[in-house]
């Protein structure tokens, strides 16, 4: 089985508050780091009441310090919102302090809604090749120096730090195959693109310093559980989340709902199984052939796993059963 790694949003519970949401996240990390996890990352979101990863390197940085040997990362940067020096000097600062655990990917969308996005820019004047001129900026920030150079990120020159290209669209997967760099899709909530993209990244890839054959991860939501009754309902939140979201009502996460789907009229239910088409649903057993079939279907380097789970001790278990698939278990009893 390929390596699995954990997507974290510091999900913000109804009833609960920021700093609850970074309590759990580091315990979701260590337990991580103890079931074998590659990689845990936190994602770049703005405005959103369920959401409390907005200052992500900051809280990178507090999963770093309280872990020992899981890599730590950004899943990703929305870098349109940033100078690429600032974040070229943030993770220069991370890898200073906790060196060789430290990723950067980074996605060319807002994180966030328009109103909130030129908050955050203070104007929304952009173009189409400014994300690639910045990723290579940012990517040059991290190289050695050239004499006479005026501007250098300090601490980030001459630093090791993977960067990955994050996407939902052939874009994404186009970049990334230009620069020679592992690219991430957000297979776990916007599926639509995702067997092209891999297809376009793949045949396209050309060989760099940082990486000689491609390398893909997908997002996969896991709700994993006892039963398939349990998971279906513990995986009611995050349907719950995307519902409120696209109605334009996002709200923090919502305790799970007896029969919720079947609520719904049936253009909310087809949104939804569009949406959440890669994960996997259920008991231990039924998780695990999800996984399975997969990975064989799209033949992922690596997986990024997503639980929006509203109960914290619920979202540990569903992880602790997908890392016993990883293990070649058919997913703890």
């Amino acid at each position: 089985m390929v390596p699995f790694s954990v997507l974290d949003l510091a999900p913000i519970v109804e009833g609960g508050d920021a700093a609850l949401a970074f309590r759990n996240s580091l315990d979701l990390a260590r337990h991580a780091e103890r079931w074998g996890y590659r990689r845990f990352w936190m994602a770049e979101h703005h405005s959103m009441p369920g959401v409390a990863s907005a200052a992500t390197a900051v809280a990178l940085g507090h999963i770093a310090a309280g872990t020992s040997t899981i890599r730590v990362g950004a899943g990703g940067v929305m870098l349109p919102n940033h100078a690429p020096l600032v974040i070229a000097e943030q993770f220069g600062t991370l890898e200073s302090l906790f060196p060789g655990r430290i990723d950067l990917g980074l996605g060319r969308a807002p994180g966030t809604d328009q109103a909130a996005a030129q908050a955050l820019r203070r104007n929304l004047v952009s173009d189409a090749n400014q994300f690639p001129r910045d990723v290579v900026e940012l990517m040059d920030y991290l190289q050695p120096s050239e004499p006479g150079q005026r501007v250098r990120a300090i601490p980030g020159e001459r630093l090791d730090i993977p960067i990955w290209i994050l996407g939902s669209s052939l874009f994404g997967a186009q970049l990334a195959a230009m620069l020679g760099l592992p690219y991430a899709f957000a297979s776990h909530f916007a599926p639509q693109q995702m067997m092209e993209a891999i297809h376009v990244y793949r045949t396209t890839f050309q060989p760099s310093d940082r990486l000689e054959q491609p390398y893909v991860m997908l997002g996969f939501n896991a709700f994993a559980a006892q039963t398939d009754e349990e998971g279906e309902y513990l995986a009611t939140s995050m349907q719950q989340t995307f519902v409120n979201l696209r109605s334009g009502q996002p709200t923090a996460l919502q305790p799970p709902v007896e029969g919720y789907k079947q609520s719904l009229p049936p253009a909310q239910r087809a949104m939804l199984d569009q949406l959440l088409s890669c994960s996997a649903i259920g008991s231990p057993d039924t998780v695990a052939a999800a996984i399975h079939d997969f990975v064989t279907r799209t033949g992922a380097d690596e997986l990024m796993i997503t639980s929006q789970i509203f109960d914290h001790d619920a979202r540990l278990r569903s992880y602790e059963i997908v890392s016993d698939v990883e293990r070649g278990g058919r997913g703890k009893d």
